[in-house]
């Protein structure tokens, strides 16, 4: 429906004020020259026009057939493709890992939906904004931690961060007041005196993560948050990241090699070599798809008889010093099965154990 611009507003440039009511906005028009406007020829326009609210959309991040390929070489040009077609999405709230060996495009794909780098083909959207398009518009809802992350030697911590809430558009008592609230979320606040240089890597690295909070992000992208950490300090780490989720509902994509971390951390995980998606799911169910099978240790008397292997459900058989190792599709249905088997041998079963496979063991497994 046309909407009349008042007689001060060119038609590009109409003036209007919306009214959210249930899954309608109503705009109204609004007059700059209020009774003193020439009344307009012809019948009267309408004051206002409805438009139907869009549903907001339950993915925070959506990335379809991206491809990055970097080039270098002036006589002799060379191509590095990174990225190959991948593709991913990311539920609101979500905390979603990326997981590959080195050189497999982890950081690139992270750059491209960070509106760091430009893709050469496919499509991305963050919290519904184009990352081509609309980068400025995403820009103010997220931000980026690197576990390689450098700010000036010689500032202090509270210094650093007022120096980036200044870019974020804080200023005055609203700056004053986040940066000593996460001075003291992060326990920065002993170290008020210590330039950043002399700070321990732990230290810099809860430094580099409350820079991140600082606009408080709707999304949140750690690459290698924990990297070169203590173990002690890299447990503290994680669990400021699952507060902050838990907390502000935070969305955060992260990447790491450490696959207890993402097993911790991780609703879902993605698996990239080569610059492509291999794998996606939960912990549980990538384990599931690889099918690694779970581990049922047995020490039994006498050793394992002959026709174990040959069981329904058993992938291999292994001993290792007394004991005789199953690995089977899967323990809770496979368990009983081999107990009553080995009662009717007459096998004394002197202990029973049941391993999960690891996480570390699927991504062995998809990084061959």
């Amino acid at each position: 429906m046309t909407v009349w611009p008042g007689p001060s507003a060119s038609a590009g440039h109409r003036q209007v004020a919306w009214l959210s009511v249930g899954s309608t906005q109503r705009f109204y028009q609004i007059d700059p020259d209020g009774a003193n406007a020439p009344a307009p020829a012809g019948p009267l326009p309408p004051a206002w026009y409805d438009e139907p609210v869009m549903p907001v959309s339950p993915l925070a991040v959506e990335a379809h057939d991206l491809a990055k390929t970097f080039r270098s070489g002036w006589l002799r040009r060379r191509e590095t493709p990174a990225l190959r077609g991948a593709s991913l999405q990311v539920e609101r709230g979500a905390i979603f890992g990326l997981l590959g060996p080195n050189g497999a495009g982890k950081t690139t794909l992270l750059s491209i939906l960070a509106t760091l780098l430009l893709p050469d083909r496919g499509s991305a959207t963050i919290l519904g904004h184009d990352v081509v398009r609309e980068a400025f518009a995403i820009r103010r809802r997220l931000n980026m931690a690197s576990g390689n992350a450098s700010f000036v030697w010689s500032l202090r911590p509270a210094e650093v961060l007022a120096f980036y809430g200044r870019l974020y558009g804080l200023h005055g008592r609203s700056l004053r007041t986040r940066v000593a609230e996460l001075l003291d979320r992060f326990e920065l606040t002993p170290h008020l005196k210590t330039e950043y240089n002399e700070l321990s890597t732990g230290l810099k690295q809860r430094l580099a993560l409350a820079k991140a909070l600082l606009n408080r992000p709707e999304v949140l992208f750690l690459d290698e948050p924990t990297l070169g950490l203590d173990p002690d300090v890299s447990i503290r780490i994680r669990a400021q990241i699952a507060e902050l989720r838990r907390r502000e509902g935070t969305t955060i994509i992260l990447t790491t090699h450490y696959m207890r971390e993402a097993d911790e951390l991780c609703d879902r995980i993605a698996f990239i070599k080569g610059g492509r998606i291999l794998a996606e799911g939960s912990p549980d169910e990538l384990k599931r798809q690889i099918r690694i099978g779970d581990v049922v240790a047995l020490r039994l008397d006498p050793a394992a008889p002959a026709g174990l292997a040959d069981l329904a459900g058993v992938l291999q058989v292994q001993t290792r010093g007394d004991r005789i190792e199953c690995t089977v599709d899967s323990a809770e249905k496979r368990l009983s099965e081999i107990l009553r088997w080995l009662v009717e041998q007459h096998v004394v079963i002197r202990d029973c154990q049941v391993h999960e496979p690891e996480l570390e063991e699927v991504f062995v497994e998809l990084a061959r």
